[in-house]
């Protein structure tokens, strides 16, 4: 018969939850204090718990050892995973850079005083209050609980992406467990990165006469597909393209219909984030 102990350490293995890995600044920035901070963590924890994950700071563990690695690996590892990018700390930027690279479940939130990157904006963002209001932090709460669930129910269908795979056919990254010195493993995956890249170079340098051809076309029917969801999103919105034609380039407005226009897969699949971005100015040009 098992002992007390036993049994109380076995309902524990049972219990266990899931990982949701947190990025977040965690010193002063710009006017928030450390002590912000640690109230953001807070809110996010409690969302996570609800939502029925063990909340934890991928820079956190229960081993000691070299800080990166342990970010690296829990990055990787971790089921799903949160990401304030407030305030545009340059270590969250990297470590949300590089969970999107193994394109794994990724929720990003952020205050609403910072203002989106153009890089991620086609990602939904959770807009919270950075005074922390209680009421607007309640509703805050909720639907980043509901978006937990339903990222990982989503997780689970066919041809899931969290971001890569709508700009093109890529390799997702993944970390090999190789015997060896950590600057080895750096230096390889470096030199991988460079052979690509220069393999890119040279498949830009030879481009046939067919091929501009090709490219041209794409973009030309690119452009019209984005005009012609415009039109819907004035539509939609009750919005006339003057008006939009006036607003600066990091209004919400432009924002939402850039977030509007891509969730068109035609239009995924014939550009990257920045020709969809040029074809949303081209179409907005008065002339």
């Amino acid at each position: 018969m098992p002992n007390e102990k036993q049994q109380t350490q076995s309902l524990k293995s049972q219990d266990k939850k899931p990982v949701c890995g947190i990025v977040m600044p965690i010193s002063a920035i710009d006017d928030c204090s450390a002590n912000h901070w640690e109230d953001v963590k807070t809110i996010l924890c409690e969302a996570i718990e609800a939502a029925g994950y063990a909340p934890n700071l991928v820079s956190d563990a229960n081993d000691s050892g070299i800080i990166q690695k342990r970010i690296v690996q829990n990055l990787y590892d971790n089921e799903i995973v949160v990401c304030d990018v407030s305030c545009k700390n340059p270590n969250v930027m990297f470590e949300l850079g590089m969970r999107l690279a193994f394109d794994k479940p990724t929720i990003i939130v952020i205050d609403d005083k910072t203002n989106f990157s153009f890089d991620t904006a086609p990602i939904e963002h959770l807009r919270y209050p950075r005074n922390l209001a209680y009421f607007e932090i309640l509703r805050f709460k909720q639907n980043l609980r509901d978006k937990i669930v339903g990222t990982i129910q989503a997780a689970k269908e066919p041809g899931y992406t969290t971001f890569l795979k709508h700009f093109g056919e890529f390799k997702v990254a993944d970390i090999e467990h190789k015997k060896g010195s950590m600057n080895e493993a750096i230096l390889s995956r470096v030199n991988e990165i460079f052979v690509e890249v220069q393999r890119l170079k040279q498949f830009s340098r030879y481009r046939s006469p067919i091929e501009e051809v090709t490219i041209k076309r794409r973009k030309e029917l690119l452009y019209d597909l984005i005009n012609n969801e415009i039109d819907k999103y004035c539509e939609k919105y009750g919005v006339q393209k003057f008006d939009l034609m006036k607003a600066s380039e990091d209004s919400d407005e432009l924002k939402r219909l850039f977030s509007y226009v891509i969730r068109n897969k035609q239009i995924r699949d014939l550009g990257t984030a920045i020709d969809i971005r040029e074809g949303i100015t081209s179409a907005l040009l008065p002339f």
